[in-house]
C-alpha cells in the first residue's frame, strides 16, 4: 500500500489537532475520509467508511479511545488501530494493546515518523514509538505460560515457523526479510497464512502466541 491507497479516519477531542494531522496525512496523499472528537461517532462512522487506519487518541470526552479501540477491532475486520497520543505511559501502551491497537505513536513524532507509521500499520506491522516495542513485548514474556501439551498444535511450515520466531523477537517485517533473505512481499505472505491458521488479528497477537511459545528462544518450538 502506499499513501493513496490508505484511508484514514482521524479521532482526537481536539479540533485544532485532528484538523492538523488530516491536513498533514491529506498533503502526503493520504485519503481521510472522516474526521470525529468522540468515540460513539468514531465507532459510528467506522462502521460505514470503514478505513484502513484510524489514528485514536485515548483521552476523549464521552468514552475512553481504549474502549473505542476495543469496538472498532471486535466490530470491523480489516480495520487498524494506531494510537496517536500526548501520553507514553506504560499503563496506558499495554491498555490499548490489550484492546487491538496494532501500535502506538506519541504526539511529539515528527510528520515523517507519522507517515511512515500509518503506511505499515496499514500493512500489518506492529507499530510502536521507539523504546515502546521492547515494553510490550517484555509484558508478553512476563505474561507468558507454558502451552497446553495435550492441546494439538497448528501445523505451520518451517518457513511459517522461521518468519513467526522472527516476529517473536520484535523484528519488523523488513528486518524479517533481510535476516532470512527473502523477499519482503514473502515475508507478509507468510504472516497472513499463520495469521489464519492461528486464528488472530494482528502481529501484535502474532507476537505474543510467538512468546508464549517460547519462540523467542532459539531453539523452542519445534517445526511442525
Amino acid at each position: 500500500m502506499t499513501g493513496p491507497d490508505i484511508s484514514v479516519m482521524v479521532v482526537d477531542d481536539h479540533p485544532m489537532w485532528r484538523n492538523g494531522v488530516a491536513r498533514d496525512l491529506e498533503e502526503r496523499g493520504f485519503e481521510v475520509g472522516a474526521t470525529t472528537g468522540d468515540a460513539v461517532s468514531a465507532l459510528r462512522i467506522a462502521r460505514t467508511v470503514r478505513p484502513d487506519v484510524v489514528l485514536m487518541d485515548l483521552n476523549l470526552g464521552d468514552t475512553s479511545g481504549v474502549e473505542a479501540t476495543r469496538q472498532i477491532t471486535q466490530e470491523i475486520p480489516g480495520t487498524r488501530v494506531l494510537v496517536l497520543s500526548a501520553s507514553g505511559e506504560h499503563g496506558d501502551v499495554l491498555e490499548a494493546v490489550k484492546a487491538g491497537a496494532s501500535g502506538y505513536l506519541v504526539k511529539s513524532a515528527s510528520v515523517d515518523e507519522l507517515v511512515d507509521a500509518v503506511r505499515r500499520t496499514a500493512v500489518g506491522d506492529a507499530v510502536f514509538t521507539a523504546g515502546l516495542a521492547g515494553l510490550v513485548l517484555g509484558e508478553y514474556r512476563r505474561m507468558a505460560i507454558a502451552p497446553d501439551a495435550g492441546s494439538q498444535a497448528p501445523q505451520l511450515t518451517d518457513r511459517e515457523t522461521d518468519v513467526l520466531r522472527q516476529v517473536a523477537k520484535g523484528l519488523t517485517a523488513r528486518q524479517i526479510a533481510s535476516k532470512l533473505v527473502i523477499s519482503h512481499r514473502t515475508v507478509e505472505n507468510h504472516v497472513q497464512s499463520t495469521l489464519r491458521k492461528l486464528q488472530l488479528h494482528n502481529r501484535v497477537e502474532l507476537a505474543r502466541y510467538a512468546i508464549e511459545h517460547g519462540l523467542d528462544e532459539d531453539g523452542a518450538f519445534g517445526k511442525q
